[in-house]
């Protein structure tokens, strides 16, 4: 290494770490809604990078809930827990991953620090690649029973229960594994039903599933390869887009597309309609550009990587598409800039209050691109005829401790009692929110 290779290493290690860019004029607040603000585009050679330091939870502490609402620990001491299913029974399947090898991806100066950023921020373990079960047969809100459900995994992600079958959604492929009801452990090899773009780049490589109310149909999330294409489109060859796969046949096609990287998903109780989750793209400053959920209909396009929220040209992206852009559909919903909104499920079944009747409940992951921090928090959008109707409410914080995260929420998913649960993988826990008792 030269000596100014090495200089400039150093500034940009310094950079890093520090964090050492202009905060935000305005809240994060202006990217909610329908239409939120977009601030012109504040992109320079270094980018914002804040990201809070990973230290977990010191013994009997608790994140903080919304009024009226209490918090337990549902179940501790998991490896790394990402997304959550619970199964007809009630039993809780928790997927305990983290990213599979990627020699490709975060090569060179960039990519040397960004690996340092994700140590930073606890997510650069290696991978149990398993899914565990949690049974809470007593009913008091705490499981007794946690075991391995899955092992020999490749990065599980996504679970859909289909009948006698259960499909999970590898960094690579989904599974189908035979399931019986009550069942602690499945012994049994799985099954290929279809491959998924991966391969030794896979930038964005959680893939979630949701099977269609009549069983007959998968939708599966893939991110893309990449922040706007950088790496070329080559690269990003059935990504940022949500798949349809047959279940009889493992037939798949592209169900909507332009969406840089779908994560949680869910139907609409009322209308039926997919939605999503959706992080978009970094760099642009500190509010731009805002995460969002949508709802999804067959073919649609969202402008990724040439346009954001409609047809706010990215003029990073070369060549232009003009006629990709003017495709574009604006989504639904904002969730403020750089949140890192992941998990998603309605409020079906919910039991926490007239206040969090209707609506979506979001796991938002937190920031390392905004000054100061967004996200590390649960909220909810609230309902009224099956679209958004104000804004986001929270229902769980106290993940952050000044630059320390003692915890970052991902998945959620509502128990059986009508709690709501919570996968946090850097407190290690799955967190179990109930209306207090009057």
């Amino acid at each position: 290494m030269n000596q100014h290779y090495s200089r400039l290493a150093a500034l940009i290690a310094v950079v890093v770490v520090t964090g050492c860019t202009r905060p935000a004029e305005e809240p994060v607040s202006i990217g909610y809604g329908p239409k939120p603000t977009l601030p012109a585009p504040d992109s320079s050679l270094l980018p914002t990078v804040n990201i809070a330091t990973a230290v977990g939870w010191a013994p009997g502490q608790l994140p903080t809930p919304a009024p009226g609402l209490v918090v337990q620990a549902f179940a501790g001491e998991l490896d790394h827990p990402r997304w959550l299913y619970v199964l007809p029974n009630g039993d809780v399947l928790v997927a305990e991953t983290n990213a599979p090898a990627r020699p490709q991806d975060a090569t060179g100066i960039r990519g040397f620090f960004q690996k340092r950023v994700m140590k930073k921020a606890g997510a650069a373990t290696p991978s149990a690649n398993r899914i565990s079960i949690l049974r809470d047969a007593d009913g008091d809100g705490v499981a007794e029973i946690k075991q391995t459900f899955l092992s020999g995994l490749n990065s599980p992600f996504g679970m859909a229960l289909v009948g006698d079958t259960l499909f999970v959604a590898n960094s690579d492929a989904i599974v189908a594994f035979p399931h019986t009801q009550g069942a602690l452990s499945i012994a049994a090899p799985g099954a290929t039903l279809t491959t998924l773009p991966a391969g030794p780049r896979n930038y964005h490589w959680t893939k979630n599933l949701v099977a269609s109310a009549d069983g007959t149909r998968l939708y599966a999330t893939v991110g893309s390869n990449s922040n706007i294409g950088e790496n070329g489109l080559d690269a990003e060859t059935g990504r940022a887009a949500i798949w349809e796969v047959e279940i009889a046949t493992g037939d798949k096609r592209i169900f909507a597309s332009g969406l840089r990287n779908p994560v949680g998903m869910d139907f609409e109780p009322h209308s039926g309609t997919l939605w999503t989750v959706v992080n978009e793209r970094d760099e642009l400053g500190n509010n731009l550009v805002p995460d969002y959920a949508t709802s999804v209909n067959d073919g649609d396009f969202f402008g990724w990587p040439w346009s954001y929220f409609g047809a706010n040209v990215d003029l990073r992206v070369a060549p232009p598409r003009p006629d990709m852009v003017a495709r574009a559909r604006a989504p639904d919903y904002g969730l403020g800039s750089h949140t890192a909104s992941l998990g998603l499920t309605f409020a079906r079944g919910s039991n926490l209050g007239q206040v969090f009747r209707s609506g979506m409940f979001i796991g938002q992951h937190g920031s390392w691109n905004r000054k100061p921090r967004s996200g590390y928090k649960v909220v909810f959008v609230p309902f009224a005829a099956g679209r958004p109707a104000g804004d986001p409410v929270d229902v769980l914080t106290g993940f952050l401790d000044g630059d320390n995260a003692l915890g970052r929420p991902v998945g959620v998913a509502f128990a059986h009692d009508g709690a709501l649960l919570v996968a946090d993988d850097v407190g290690n826990i799955v967190w179990r929110v109930a209306r207090a008792r009057q």
